[in-house]
């Protein structure tokens, strides 16, 4: 990391959560070297959206031990993560204090210098995938995969339940943060200490933004959807973040010799160009409303870790597209029924 030294990135990650953990993302992942510029000045756009992905990536892997023994393992052998996308899920409908669907987040990545750049049908699951580039950087700062789910596709009860369990939601940026965004939007950077204090608002975003639900109001929307009930518990967290490699049907079957929680099978694109395949979802612990009031523990289906081969669709070119056949079988990754 001695490059980056005295750069704005590193400076922008260690003083929002230290050297240690700067240095071990440094570490795992591969950055841009575009990226390296000085913390005296202005932070870009792209730089600053590197920061908050770097940590939400940081995050993902510290939530599903597969990835972690993964990119341990890679560490280990020498070779650094190309981090291609993150993914997260979002309900069109009103959430509390938060926009509808892929609108609140896209309020924070416009800003960040990404633009839609394909809308995918997910029809099999009720959703509809907005993926997002970045303008600068289109193959070397990660994309975003925002799905939003329609209630309105389901039952009038699951709709009932939805706005039930949503109602809740706060909204995790401060009304300080939009004239930060707003300048971000029109000058394409912002001074530095206004980026290190949007920074953190920025990454709270991913993440659940309601109260716990009711055990049943669970079980009402898995029995339509385990994609809401999915959100109902995770919330806007990483669903994944997806690591880009050479040959994914090779690495699948590595890993599965090594026994690891791989998907049987390799999602293959229309085009034949973009190969995706994943662990299976980490199971985690989530606390409920009993109808006794009471807080009781299930066990559920929380994120996972994707793998993506992208082959170039022009000379020099990476086809960065996604492919909704390709999603709609990744999204089986957290259909794991609850226990």
């Amino acid at each position: 990391m001695n490059e980056w030294k005295g750069t704005a990135l590193v400076q922008l990650l260690e003083d929002t959560v230290g050297t240690r953990r700067t240095e071990s993302l440094f570490g795992l992942l591969e950055v841009p070297q575009t990226l390296q510029t000085p913390a005296a000045g202005p932070v870009s756009r792209a730089v600053l959206a590197m920061a908050m992905d770097m940590l939400l990536f940081e995050d993902l892997i510290r939530r599903v031990p597969s990835a972690s023994l993964y990119v341990q393992q890679q560490e280990r052998d020498g070779r650094k993560i190309v981090f291609d996308h993150g993914a997260l899920r979002t309900v069109k409908t009103l959430s509390g204090q938060l926009p509808p669907g892929h609108l609140a987040f896209a309020r924070i990545l416009e800003p960040l210098g990404y633009k839609v750049n394909g809308v995918y049908p997910l029809e099999v699951l009720a959703m509809t995938g907005h993926a997002y580039a970045h303008l600068d950087l289109p193959e070397g700062i990660p994309q975003f995969f925002v799905s939003e789910l329609h209630p309105e596709r389901f039952t009038q009860t699951f709709q009932e339940t939805v706005a039930r369990v949503l109602a809740s939601a706060k909204d995790p940026l401060p009304a300080w943060t939009q004239p930060l965004l707003d300048e971000l939007r029109e000058h394409q950077q912002l001074p530095f200490d206004q980026a290190r204090k949007l920074l953190p608002n920025l990454v709270a975003c991913f993440d659940r933004q309601h109260a716990p639900l009711a055990l049943a109001d669970y079980q009402a929307l898995l029995a339509e959807s385990a994609e809401m009930a999915w959100i109902a518990t995770e919330g806007n967290a990483f669903n994944h973040a997806t690591d880009r490699v050479d040959d994914v049907a090779a690495l699948s079957e590595a890993q599965m010799a090594l026994g690891r929680p791989m998907k049987d099978a390799v999602e293959v694109s229309t085009s034949g160009r973009v190969l995706q395949t994943a662990f299976k979802a980490a199971m985690v612990e989530r606390a409920f409303v009993a109808p006794t009031g009471q807080m009781v523990l299930r066990t559920v289906p929380g994120s996972f870790y994707e793998f993506i081969t992208r082959k170039p669709e022009a000379e020099g070119h990476l086809d960065l597209r996604f492919d909704a056949a390709n999603a709609q079988g990744i999204f089986k990754m957290t259909a794991t029924q609850s226990r």
